[in-house]
């Protein structure tokens, strides 16, 4: 049996209103301060707690981070499964996880802006809920599926699949952040998602390297 990490049984504990205001303090200052700048009492001031249970809970600053990260991301992966169930052509069903990750982050800005300005990567891929197994469980079977019926090129394996589906994705909402949110983030979904379908494709790369094998 797994071991489950005592500090995640402590948040599970904590009232869900606590939780709540907890969280939201982290996405208000996080999102509007560097990392270093933001200090735990702001946190429990703008929570409505005290200093104590911040420590009692998450036990530092980067476990409060993290965990409200984990919170955060798990509500995309939920988003996922919804928007997936009942979609069976292949391709629409990756086309809709694309869409989603745009849409979760166009609805929630805030988060976007602490994963690309907050979030020290170095220390954060130190921690359990980098890994995010929800949410890259989604990526990793709607991707193996794709490589069961053929559709993928072969040359490249499913985390190269991975890296540039999410990629380009979070190339675009970095640069939707920079850019001011001046247009919905999903606005050039469809024709995204269609430049990454060619580059992904086994057809497309079938036909790239027909002329190459005549030429030698």
């Amino acid at each position: 049996m797994d071991q489950v990490d005592p500090r995640l049984l402590s948040i599970a504990d904590m009232d869900i209103k606590t939780r709540e205001r907890i969280e939201a303090a982290v996405l208000a200052l996080f999102s509007e301060q560097e990392y270093h700048r933001v200090k735990l009492i702001d946190v429990a001031t703008m929570g409505r707690v005290s200093l104590q249970t911040i420590y009692k809970y998450y036990g530092s600053k980067e476990t409060l981070l993290f965990s409200s990260l984990d919170s955060w991301l798990s509500e995309l992966a939920k988003r996922m499964i919804d928007h997936l169930s009942g979609i069976e052509n292949y391709k629409d069903r990756l086309r809709k996880v694309f869409w989603v990750m745009l849409d979760y982050f166009e609805n929630n800005p805030r988060v976007a802006q602490i994963i690309m300005s907050s979030v020290y990567l170095n220390t954060w891929r130190r921690d359990d809920t980098f890994r995010q197994p929800e949410l890259m469980s989604i990526f990793m079977k709607v991707l193996g599926e794709g490589r069961q019926q053929g559709i993928f090129r072969e040359d490249v394996d499913e985390k190269d699949l991975l890296d540039l589906f999410l990629g380009v994705a979070t190339r675009k909402i970095s640069m939707w952040l920079v850019r001011g949110q001046s247009e919905p983030l999903t606005e050039k979904a469809p024709v995204l998602f269609d430049m990454i379908w060619v580059a992904m494709s086994r057809e497309r790369a079938t036909e790239e390297a027909a002329p190459r094998a005549r030429a030698s």
